[in-house]
């Protein structure tokens, strides 16, 4: 179950990957938040219909390089697992009243 104060993402594909891209909704802003991302809890849920936790985070002294998305391990429908992972953010663009994020590649820290 995702944490109350999660938005939830929708993704197209059942896994992350360099320009995938996730549609984070009820954001109460959108517009601002495509503009000037803030650290938020999301609740991913794939194409197959599973689901993790992940945290959006912001550019910060740690992070440097821009926004950031921190995935909890899951496990994809056809019971492949899928490792926690760390990825950028290429890009935060509104589209109506979501906000699509578009992956980039993944921290290799």
């Amino acid at each position: 179950m995702p944490h109350p104060k999660a938005y939830l993402a929708l993704c197209a594909h059942t896994h992350l990957f360099p320009g995938a891209r996730c549609r984070l909704q009820g954001l109460p802003h959108p517009a601002a938040f495509a503009a000037s991302p803030e650290p938020t809890d999301v609740h991913l849920r794939f194409s197959d219909g599973t689901a993790t936790a992940a945290e959006l985070h912001t550019e910060n002294a740690e992070t440097p390089a821009g926004p950031s998305l921190t995935v909890a391990a899951y496990t994809t429908a056809a019971g492949t697992p899928i490792d926690d992972s760390t990825w950028t953010v290429k890009e935060l663009t509104q589209k109506e009243d979501e906000v699509e994020l578009t992956i980039g590649a993944p921290n290799r820290a």
